[in-house]
């Protein structure tokens, strides 16, 4: 604000401060206005509404006695040259245009202060939300009245951090623990009363705010039209992070599209069908401009934010755990949500579901959370995604419990209990507990080959998974009998370009590649590559997995140059679609610098290894394999660059091979 109002721009000044209730915006203006001096007259305007901002304007007008009416205000404004300030405050109220307050000319200087997301149009502006910690520890111990011992800073800290640094909470804070002082039981205190504590205004106060902060949110949430205070509060069940419009749209293809849509905007009655058909235009299709009026009206107060980056909305902490404390009805808000988020799951292609996972783990992870009593009808969904998300244990505690539900209610041969047993065979695979994983797949195999016969998809589905355990084993030659089977029977089922074939293919040449067949693995890579790119495109994590096996062969069949190429593309892709720290990134870092090794690069190769290995100890451990191999193979590279000293304290036990498994 200062470099702001310092230029010389011959122009009118205006400056918004816009964010949530109780983020400071007006503490932070009338600090500037106190340490700026250039200002020779200042005036102060209630603008809650445009009756308020009218009498403010009007009351300038007496004051100067220059007339009576806000217009009479300013024009006097406009007449006037010295450096004069305009102060709107809490300019919250989205139905009026705040232009009209504005005097006419090109000079004078208006603060504005807003909930209102959009008033960012009447010039600079700044978003005030959460404090940096130094400074929250500091109003924290202030407004408590403790000094600032190193003692009491640390408790302060601890405090700050579940307040999300968020200033009207820190304040209020501040003040209950000054008459309790409760400095050092605050935070349990917190922890078991935060709705009760965060609605309480205690008596004596820090400023002048007149609400405690739910209050604040709680007047601009009554605001909210039916479908945007609904959208908030189905959203508290989701992470705040990251909610996508994505969500709904996927949800609104396994709804029924006969519902009268006309009719819709005047339910109150909490019910997935409902709430997604309203977003439905005549077309029968997902309307997104019908979409982004709700969630503009959100943002109108703050209350949610948008991700330009990664396209997606977030709420604060603390507005998304309050905004469950003015439900009526939890459980039937928590079952809309969960019938929206497992449809939305459900009309995931198979081939996609594995990097979306990424994303919706986080949501199904704060849904099953919110009421863990409550079973969801989409557990196997849920389950799904922390399979492919690498949650292995909670995956497998959802699917033995819809085998036991299946065996119960459907009997052990059933199709929903054989693949409900197929699901946890598969979490004991990924998860390593590939003894548990081959029983399973056995006793499935056997009972699908009986009820629909060696030719049905499924049955080659479940062989197919079979040999991907036996390779796993280490039991290659089994791995490979089995998907020669199957392959040769999709091929005439599905055709050579489904994508169930090109599964198995890929399978096929890892398990070449296994037993050393380089030139036969090759050749199956190429082939896959080539359809896959067709058929899912150049940055499809399946792509891009078969492209980093085939620069593994390349590597092991010495064509060094080119397994490099591969690997540069398909590390910088996967740091667009995965991020620098995901272990598929680590591995593919680990394969390039395998390959700067063997093209005798081992400056380049050295730098890699460094950050795998440091990232590898963040997320995995120093003792997991992967880590341990990422030593041995920087030891080795150590010992290339003749720093011996290195290599004798990096080097680990572990076979050179074991660095070239594929996906």
């Amino acid at each position: 604000m200062h470099k702001f109002f310092s230029q010389d721009t011959r122009k009118q000044k205006r400056y918004v401060l816009y964010g949530l209730g109780g983020a400071g915006k007006t503490q932070i203006a009338l600090k500037f206005i106190e340490d700026w001096t250039n200002f020779k007259d200042q005036f102060f305007v209630d603008a809650s509404n445009k009756d308020t901002a009218e009498t403010g304007l009007k009351n300038i007008a007496a004051t100067k006695e220059t007339g009576k009416s806000s217009q009479d205000a300013l024009i006097w404004l406009a007449s006037k040259h010295e450096d004069w300030l305009l102060f709107l405050d809490n300019a919250d109220d989205p139905t009026f245009n705040l232009n009209q307050f504005f005097p006419k000319c090109n000079h004078g200087n208006i603060i504005i202060t807003t909930r209102n997301h959009s008033a960012r149009v009447h010039g600079a502006h700044s978003e005030v939300s959460n404090m940096e910690e130094s400074d929250a520890v500091a109003v924290l111990l202030s407004s408590a009245q403790y000094e600032s011992s190193p003692a009491n800073e640390l408790l302060a800290a601890e405090i700050v951090k579940v307040l999300c640094y968020f200033p009207l909470a820190i304040v209020q804070a501040g003040a209950f623990i000054s008459e309790s002082e409760a400095l050092n039981t605050y935070l349990d205190l917190f922890i078991k009363n935060q709705t009760a504590l965060l609605k309480r205004k205690p008596t004596q106060m820090y400023d002048n705010y007149a609400q405690a902060v739910y209050t604040t949110w709680e007047m601009s949430f009554s605001k909210l039209s039916i479908q945007a205070a609904m959208f908030l509060q189905l959203c508290s069940f989701l992470h705040q992070d990251d909610i996508s419009e994505d969500i709904f749209v996927r949800a609104t293809d396994n709804i029924i599209k006969s519902v009268n849509q006309t009719q819709i905007s005047s339910y109150k009655e909490v019910n997935a069908e409902k709430f997604l058909l309203y977003f439905i235009g005549p077309t029968s299709k997902w309307n997104s401009l019908q979409f982004m009026e709700v969630i503009n009206e959100i943002k109108r107060y703050s209350l949610i934010n948008y991700n330009m980056e990664r396209n997606s909305f977030s709420i604060h902490p603390l507005v998304h755990s309050w905004s469950q404390t003015v439900l009526d009805n939890l459980d039937a808000y928590h079952s809309c949500m969960d019938e929206i988020l497992g449809m939305s799951i459900q009309s995931i292609p198979e081939q996609d579901r594995e990097l979306l996972s990424l994303r919706l783990v986080s949501h199904v992870d704060s849904l099953m959370q919110t009421i863990p009593k409550l079973t969801s009808n989409f557990q196997i969904q849920y389950a799904n995604i922390y399979r492919d998300a690498g949650q292995y244990t909670k995956a497998q505690e959802l699917e033995v419990a819809e085998v036991e539900r299946c065996k119960n209610c459907l009997g052990d041969d059933h199709p929903d209990t054989l693949q409900a047993m197929h699901n946890l065979a598969m979490t004991y695979d990924e998860s390593g507990q590939f003894e548990e994983a081959e029983k399973l797949y056995v006793v499935v195999l056997e009972r699908r080959q009986k009820l629909l016969g060696d030719d049905h998809v499924d049955t080659l589905h479940t062989m197919n998974s079979l040999a991907v355990t036996y390779e796993h084993l280490g039991q290659f030659e089994e791995a490979e009998k089995i998907y020669v089977v199957v392959l040769e029977k999709q091929k005439k089922l599905l055709g050579d370009d489904h994508l169930d074939t090109l599964h198995v293919m890929h399978n096929l040449a890892i398990t070449y590649h296994k037993l050393g067949q380089f030139e036969e693995a090759s050749k199956l890579y190429i082939v896959v590559l080539e359809k896959r790119k067709k058929l899912l495109g150049d940055d499809h994590l399946k792509t891009l997995q078969t492209m980093h096996n085939l620069a593994i062969t390349y590597d092991n069949l010495g064509q060094f140059e080119e397994a490099e190429k591969l690997h540069v593309v398909v590390l910088e892709k996967q740091k667009k679609l995965l991020g620098d720290d995901h272990l598929d990134t680590l591995r593919t870092m680990h394969s390039l610098a395998i390959t700067y090794d063997n093209l005798g690069q081992f400056e380049e190769a050295e730098k890699l290894y460094v950050v795998v290995l440091e990232k590898q100890k963040k997320l995995l451990g120093d003792d997991h394999l992967d880590t341990l191999r990422t030593m041995h193979s920087l030891a080795i590279t150590y010992n290339n660059l003749g720093q011996f000293e290195e290599a004798e304290k990096t080097i680990y036990c572990g076979a050179r091979e074991a660095e070239k498994d594929s996906w």
